[in-house]
């Protein structure tokens, strides 16, 4: 074999090696997930190779690839695209353009990017948007947030706050021509972001009376909702999966928080809870929250404490409003009607599976959608199929209930 012969076998097998994804028999159109996991193992990858250089800050090279998608706020036939600010933080507005006789539905969109990364410029989120607007006949409001590791927790956590305060007055839902008894929050993950966002802010407005007007449902699509124990099962069973890896959401809660690699680092290892806290377990604990299929072939180990150093330094990762599963229950028990979408092949699974079931327990009215064979992100990629099934169902769902 000649040395030129050589050299492109050689690199064919790497090309291979690095394509090739191990994937489950059950996902439809396995190719295009194949090239999807090559695609989405790139952008980490290179920025991982660059922040080892001291180039550029991993998650400032991962943003610079999720801009590329971004679409201007262009009308089309059916709904109005327009964009403007609350406190200096930008986000678009879809309204339908054809008459209505009765005030509309609303819909206060969060999207996900781990708390950092991503706009509500992205098309799938612009595409998302403007489908619920027409079909719904509704007003979405898509918001963005500030990011880390510019801005670490609580600043993303007040920013949405804040926006959903003053999209609740009566002055904006009237200029909007929103009925005030059919307002929504909906949200997906937010690595995790937008589903944890969407969580914590509704439990967060259960302790404010001045916020007259309630909302009607809240839709958390595989949200992320705890950092406190990240060995569940699904962690285990999804650690290198493509989209998010255990290592990728790990770093994306770390970032939250700070830019310290020594919180990162011990989460890794499970090991960044303090004993003085081991209370909040109770609330995380999978082996007694999650139903018994999802239990099948793990056992669950006692958390490995840590000292309060990481938990003194940087104390949001023990916060409700980071973590909405460590809300007491008698804060549950008065959230609204609950849309909660989980996928088998996703690191957040188990933590969607624990919300429905504390959710349940409190008395909460919880519609559970389980994709045996989603995976996370599954919303974004519109070009496959799994991706409007999903996507139809959530808009089914709010058409029925909101």
């Amino acid at each position: 074999m000649g040395g030129k012969s050589l050299y492109l076998l050689i690199v064919g097998v790497l090309v291979a090696y690095y394509v090739y994804t191990p994937l489950p028999d059950n996902l439809e159109e396995p190719w295009r997930m194949v090239w999807l996991g090559t695609q989405l193992r790139t952008a980490p990858h290179l920025a991982t190779f660059l922040e080892f250089l001291g180039i550029n800050h991993y998650m400032d090279t991962f943003m610079f690839f999720m801009s590329f998608p971004e679409v201007p706020p262009t009308s089309d036939e059916n709904v109005t695209v327009s964009e403007t600010a609350f406190n200096n933080i930008p986000f678009r507005v879809y309204k339908p353009k054809r008459k209505s006789a009765a005030l509309r539905t609303g819909v206060f969109y969060i999207r996900g990017g781990g708390w950092c990364l991503g706009s509500a410029a992205l098309h799938s989120y612009d595409t998302l948007s403007r489908w619920t607007a027409d079909r719904l006949d509704a007003v979405v409001v898509s918001t963005n947030y500030r990011l880390a590791p510019k801005y670490h927790f609580p600043i993303q956590f007040e920013d949405i706050y804040n926006a959903l305060r003053w999209f609740l007055r009566e002055k904006v839902l009237a200029e909007y021509g929103m009925n005030p008894e059919r307002i929504g929050v909906s949200g997906d993950s937010a690595g995790g972001g937008g589903g944890s966002l969407a969580a914590a802010v509704t439990q967060r407005l259960l302790g404010y009376p001045d916020v007259k007007i309630k909302l009607k449902i809240q839709s958390l699509i595989y949200p992320a909702l705890q950092p406190l124990d990240v060995d569940s099962p699904s962690y285990q069973e999804n650690t290198c999966f493509p989209v998010l890896s255990k290592s990728l959401m790990v770093r994306f809660w770390s970032e939250y928080f700070t830019t310290d690699r020594s919180l990162e680092k011990a989460m890794l290892l499970n090991q960044h809870i303090p004993v003085a806290v081991s209370h909040l377990f109770k609330f995380v604990n999978w082996s007694s929250l999650l139903p018994k299929r999802f239990k099948k072939g793990h056992v669950y180990k006692n958390p490995t404490y840590d000292s309060s150093e990481l938990s003194n330094k940087y104390p949001g990762f023990l916060d409700v409003r980071a973590a909405p599963l460590l809300a007491d229950d008698n804060k549950l028990c008065d959230l609204p009607l609950t849309y909660v979408v989980t996928c088998q092949y996703d690191v957040l699974r188990d933590d969607g599976l624990m919300y429905v079931t504390r959710l349940r327990k409190a008395g909460v009215q919880v519609t559970h959608i389980h994709a045996e064979d989603g995976f996370h992100g599954t919303f974004a990629f519109l070009e496959l199929k799994i991706s409007s099934r999903m996507i139809n169902q959530y808009i089914s769902w709010l058409n029925e209930n909101l």
